[in-house]
């Protein structure tokens, strides 16, 4: 397998398709391609990125038949890798803690776009905080509402949402690294959290990858407006 990510500093989804094939445990050539410059492009106008839409991440699976699988977007990655794998290394065992998880690896797959658009991911940024606009407040309040539910009813076997890591998690990976980046205050229970989240080995070698990439955009390099 190869998986095309984009910058680590800067690339939400790409972090979650790494931490996906990573939990797969399944080994994977890793190929990063700098957002938006001419190498994106040259790769976007040819072959690689078909048919994610120029999008990352891709994962190319050549264990399958013919010319292999391709599969992009996130949360289809997750997917993919829980068919091929065991899918108990991603969702909980529990059919009520299962449907809960993956509602809500749903919900962050598709939602919180004032979070998503005033808080660009960058884990190589420390700003200090800010106020929040009322449209992101209400999303970052929704998704502490989700943790606390995760946390209270089915978090006793770790310290992640579930208990043990799993894909809920991996979505939820770049909102922590927003929430530090940010410095967006949480609860105790939360922040919590958000400690076990980059205390993870893959997250830290994740972080630490970023801090060595060359690549600087501009727009995601400044504090949010406000």
């Amino acid at each position: 397998m190869k998986l095309i990510i984009g910058n680590k500093a800067y690339s939400s989804w790409s972090l979650r398709g790494w931490l996906a094939v990573k939990q797969s445990g399944l080994a994977f050539e890793e190929i990063n391609v700098p957002l938006f410059d001419e190498e994106w492009e040259r790769r976007r106008e040819g072959n690689e990125f078909a048919p994610s839409g120029g999008k990352v991440p891709v994962l190319w699976d050549g264990a399958v038949g013919g010319a292999g699988a391709v599969i992009w977007d996130s949360l289809a990655i997750i997917e993919w890798l829980a068919d091929k794998t065991d899918r108990a290394r991603f969702w909980p065992a529990d059919d009520a803690a299962r449907g809960m998880a993956r509602s809500m690896a749903a919900e962050m797959h598709s939602s919180y776009p004032n979070l998503r658009r005033d808080y660009g991911m960058n884990v190589r940024k420390h700003f200090p905080p800010k106020a929040i606009a009322d449209e992101a407040k209400a999303e970052i309040s929704r998704i502490m509402e989700l943790w606390a539910q995760a946390r209270a009813r089915y978090g006793d076997g770790g310290p992640y949402l579930f208990g043990t890591f799993g894909a809920v998690d991996i979505m939820f990976a770049p909102v922590v690294t927003r929430f530090v980046t940010y410095s967006v205050p949480v609860p105790r229970f939360a922040a919590a959290y958000v400690e076990a989240m980059l205390g993870h080995p893959w997250m830290q070698e994740w972080i630490e990858a970023a801090q060595d990439e060359p690549w600087v955009i501009e727009q995601y390099e400044a504090p949010p407006a406000g």
